[in-house]
């Protein structure tokens, strides 16, 4: 089931841009695998994390199945996700175990799955196989997807999670250092106003933001916005 494009496009999810995210990744997996592993027709991904799931799907029908089989609460993917090991359906018209799921696969023309779990601490992915023949992913080449899945997709998860833990670090510090400015701003008009001190200034700032109960860099915002509208009518 590993092909040379597969183990390729495999490796490439890994790599990191501006654009990059959990659900790019998702795509992008979601679509290797549909057009690298032989036989497979579509395919999905879940992302769990703190009991809540991100879905990707290769085609919508797909991400409509797994939300499906999660409302009925049968299927490979509850059962791969509560066993932490693969579940298969070789043929969606002789299963016995999930006849719920097996109607609804049917009626989106699935006739086998396969789900691989993937985890990747703190979170659990589920990567589901689906073709429209019967027994089109065989044991053994199910055992070395789920190793090639299991080392090439647990890197880029974590790629991605401490790019996105240092993203939102950044971000944190460009808005904290925004709310500095525009505070040191609403001071200095403050003062000039009242003729108080820098300190005076921050302390009347906090004490207003406390009353109206709104945060001082909202409330510095919005003292800055109006002075700049008042000056811009005296201009005029």
């Amino acid at each position: 089931m590993i092909t040379p494009g597969l183990a390729r496009d495999l490796a490439a999810i890994g790599r990191l841009g501006e654009d990059t995210s959990t659900e790019s990744v998702l795509r992008r997996l979601t679509t290797a695998l549909t057009a690298g592993v032989p036989g497979c027709s579509g395919a999905s991904a879940e992302h769990w994390h703190d009991h809540r799931v991100l879905v990707s799907g290769s085609h919508s029908q797909l991400i409509m199945l797994v939300e499906g089989e999660r409302e009925l609460g049968e299927g490979p993917s509850i059962e791969a996700r509560q066993s932490g090991g693969r579940a298969a359906v070789t043929d969606v018209l002789k299963e016995t175990r999930w006849p719920r799921y097996d109607a609804l696969a049917s009626r989106w023309g699935v006739r086998s799955v396969l789900v691989v779990p993937v985890e990747v601490a703190p979170a659990m992915l589920l990567i589901g196989l689906y073709s429209v023949r019967p027994g089109a992913f065989s044991p053994q080449g199910a055992h070395a997807l789920a190793d090639t899945l299991a080392e090439q997709v647990g890197v880029a998860m974590s790629n991605i999670w401490e790019f996105e833990e240092v993203r939102t670090g950044a971000a944190q510090l460009q808005e904290a250092l925004a709310g500095r400015s525009v505070i040191d701003q609403a001071k200095g008009i403050i003062m000039q106003t009242s003729g108080c001190t820098a300190e005076a200034a921050f302390e009347e700032l906090r004490r207003v933001s406390q009353h109206h109960q709104v945060k001082v860099a909202d409330l510095a915002r919005l003292l800055v916005e109006e002075h700049q509208q008042k000056s811009a009518k005296r201009a005029t």
